[in-house]
């Protein structure tokens, strides 16, 4: 049972850390916590549906299945990231310079929003996701994995190092721990701040987008209210691992995937949601700035 669940658990886990590298991202820049992130992970879900039954509809699905979850993956990528693009535009940068309540008010509003848009277009009964990858079953010291759960922690793992690269490699990648560091300075130095900021909300709405995806994938159905739970859970992995901090967040993702997996195992699954809240008031109360600690610069 203990490799099953560990198994589960780094399959959830890795879902969490993409949805928390988009929290910890943001607020290593701003120091604004996106309440509305998860209604991002949301519509990648319910666009994931969508492009499916397009793709599946002209007969795409039958030629080339691989090619169908990669235009999946991407169309949905670039969707919730035109949101996150218009969420910061509309949404943030007017309150830039504002009372810190002002940008968390308007973050919760965008949230509230989102739901309710959602619910009124679709409708309040879950949506189906058809199991388009083969259900096939791999046994691994006594435990079985999925064809599915391998690709979730492939691509996750994937999409991760990837970011991690980006932030280290790339110039946009510098102009964004610079900013993180020092806005005024980066600024001063010929960074465009704007546009730093707009790229940050626009990567962590991909990664968001793509969690989106692998969950509608493992689970086969979504609602409207999905993006409420899990983004609360991506927050408290965030700061598990440190805000601010992206390979906390990753860290932090995986581990509380770990004990929602092993605490639903072993004690009931009726709790798994208690073990996530309880890790964040443990956090709190113990090592507020997370295991890896707070990496946060000043306020722009």
């Amino acid at each position: 049972m203990f490799t099953q669940q560990l198994i589960n658990g780094l399959t959830l886990g890795a879902v969490y850390a993409l949805i928390a590298l988009g929290y910890t991202m943001v607020y290593g820049i701003l120091q604004l916590i996106n309440f509305a992130h998860g209604e991002i992970y949301m519509l990648g879900a319910y666009m994931a549906i969508i492009v499916l039954g397009v793709l599946t509809a002209i007969g795409l699905t039958a030629i080339s299945l691989p090619l169908t979850i990669l235009l999946v993956f991407i169309i949905s990528g670039l969707f919730c990231g035109a949101y996150g693009l218009t969420m910061e535009r509309i949404a943030y940068r007017p309150l830039r310079h504002a009372h810190r309540l002002a940008p968390l008010i308007s973050a919760i509003g965008i949230s509230i929003f989102l739901q309710n848009y959602v619910m009124l277009t679709q409708g309040t009964v879950d949506k189906v996701f058809p199991h388009i990858i083969p259900s096939t079953v791999v046994e691994m010291a006594g435990a079985s994995i999925s064809y599915l759960q391998i690709f979730i922690l492939a691509a996750s793992f994937i999409l991760m190092a990837a970011l991690h690269l980006f932030i280290k490699k790339t110039r946009l990648g510098k102009a964004m721990r610079a900013t993180s560091q020092d806005s005024r300075m980066a600024s001063l130095v010929g960074i465009n701040v704007d546009r730093v900021i707009a790229a940050t909300f626009v990567i962590g709405s991909i990664l968001a987008a793509a969690a989106g995806v692998m969950v509608a994938m493992y689970y086969g159905s979504v609602n409207f209210f999905i993006g409420y739970a899990a983004g609360i859970k991506a927050f408290t992995a965030a700061v598990l691992g440190g805000i601010g901090n992206i390979p906390g967040a990753m860290l932090g993702g995986l581990l509380l995937g770990l004990v929602e997996g092993l605490g639903a195992g072993y004690i009931s699954g009726e709790y798994k949601d208690v073990f996530a809240f309880l890790i964040l008031i443990l956090v709190l109360i113990f090592r507020p700035t997370g295991l890896l600690g707070e990496r946060v610069g000043e306020k722009v």
